[in-house]
């Protein structure tokens, strides 16, 4: 059962927390619950990476993903202390960090699958995350930007979940 939870999880966790940031981007949540939100976040991601760890390290892209979410892991530490600290720049790097890491790895996934297994849609959620990060980068529409990236990452996801 944790081995299934664990594989189908994320195509509800990864919406969630892109609809969780695009409320926080609005003011919609207190700096309070957002810091809640990141330590939910970081043991999470810290669970899921030690109890993925063998299952993922040996395939390809399996391994990328794993990447992923222990450089992710790092990446919500210092959101969550960016949010304890007031610090707002380091936290909207933070989020930059969460637009191109899975972006990358969407790119990468949609590159070394074959076409037989969606590879095209992984590397459409790779551009749209990837365009999505851009565009927050430079602080052009940052809520589209956000359901830009929120939306690619979830195709990417739904794409794994009804492959696997």
């Amino acid at each position: 059962m944790l081995r299934r939870l664990r594989e189908t999880a994320p195509a509800g966790l990864v919406p969630l927390a892109w609809t969780f940031a695009t409320a926080a981007h609005l003011e919609l949540l207190a700096v309070r619950t957002v810091l809640a939100g990141h330590v939910v976040m970081d043991v999470l991601l810290l669970a899921f990476a030690v109890l993925s760890w063998d299952d993922m390290r040996d395939h390809l892209v399996l391994r990328a993903w794993l990447g992923v979410i222990v450089v992710g892991f790092g990446v919500t530490l210092v959101g969550t202390y960016a949010l304890a600290v007031g610090d707002e720049s380091l936290a909207r790097l933070t989020v930059l960090g969460w637009m191109l890491l899975p972006a990358l790895a969407l790119l990468y996934t949609g590159r070394v699958l074959p076409a037989a297994e969606r590879a095209s849609l992984y590397t459409l959620g790779g551009a749209l995350s990837g365009v999505g990060a851009v565009a927050f980068a430079v602080g052009v529409a940052p809520v589209a930007a956000l359901v830009a990236v929120g939306v690619g990452q979830t195709l990417g996801i739904l794409v794994a979940v009804v492959e696997y």
